[in-house]
């Protein structure tokens, strides 16, 4: 694809790049993972929700017989920091094709308590035996090409503090969602880019469960502003993507009683739906 030429010359691979190092945990004992959440990944202070699903995700492909999140769901219960965190596994169920099991990430607060941050359930597959058979009436998001759209180097942070994970990431949004960058906000509740990682390394399925919440948020669109923090996140893996940017497609319906959805589509380079979610988050009203 010619947008795939954009990427840098020295590419990061798999295995071998910034977000490998930075999600990678110790095993200190059967089940019991050690890590030191880094400050790259944070939207003003706090850690960003698919980078820690990402770190969890990790956890879960050691300690469970199959490699690949098939489903992943995620309840945020208090804002993670960077700096040491610990995360425990347990297995729920381990069957021929599919295990389950769930992963808590725990950090200490200012007066030394050991507080739980996120909560996870996932079952867990091997993505290369799924047969190829593919019946679908989704159809990829129509996105300008990359060279057409824009990203955060091109204007003012949107939420103070939040270039960090900017940074790192390879995002070119549709200017059709960029109404509220000109102050002048659709209303439609959509968002869509084009993504990657910074250092050119290749999409996998743990990083598509940070793709899913990389974007800027649709509560944007609507008129609204500042952090929206997610409650509640649920990732599908269907497809190993195929080497190449992303698209990445997100719409809200719905916002009432100060909580919207948000629901994300991500195709590849070779024009198949490789992953979606739904997430519920906060937001800032008046």
């Amino acid at each position: 694809m010619p947008e795939a030429a954009s990427a840098a010359a020295t590419r990061a691979t798999i295995g071998d790049s910034e977000f490998d190092r930075d999600t990678t945990v110790a095993r200190r004992a059967p089940g019991v993972y050690d890590i030191d959440l880094s400050a790259g990944w944070t939207i003003i202070n706090a850690v960003n929700g698919g980078y820690l699903l990402a770190v969890l995700g990790r956890a879960l492909g050691d300690a469970l017989p199959h490699p690949d999140p098939f489903t992943i769901s995620a309840h945020y219960l208090t804002a993670s920091r960077p700096g040491p965190a610990v995360v425990r596994t347990e297995a729920v169920r381990t069957g021929r094709t599919l295990s389950t099991g769930q992963a808590s990430l725990f950090q200490h607060d200012d007066a030394g308590n050991e507080v739980e941050r996120i909560r996870v359930l996932a079952s867990y597959g091997d993505l290369d035996t799924l047969p190829d058979d593919v019946r679908t009436s989704a159809t990829p998001p129509a996105i300008p090409p990359m060279d057409q759209c824009f990203g955060p180097e091109d204007g003012p942070a949107p939420v103070e503090g939040s270039s960090s994970i900017a940074d790192r990431l390879m995002l070119k949004l549709d200017p059709a969602t960029l109404g509220w960058a000109l102050g002048q906000p659709s209303g439609r509740g959509e968002m869509r880019a084009w993504f990657g990682l910074a250092d050119g390394r290749d999409a996998d399925p743990l990083s598509m469960l940070l793709a899913v919440d990389a974007l800027p948020p649709t509560a944007f669109e609507l008129g609204l502003k500042g952090w929206v923090p997610t409650v509640e996140l649920t990732v599908h893996v269907r497809c190993r993507p195929a080497p190449g940017p992303l698209r990445v497609s997100i719409a809200t319906r719905n916002l009432a009683g100060g909580f919207l959805e948000e629901d994300a589509e991500v195709w590849d380079s070779a024009d198949r739906l490789v992953a979606q979610s739904r997430q519920l988050a906060r937001a800032r009203l008046g």
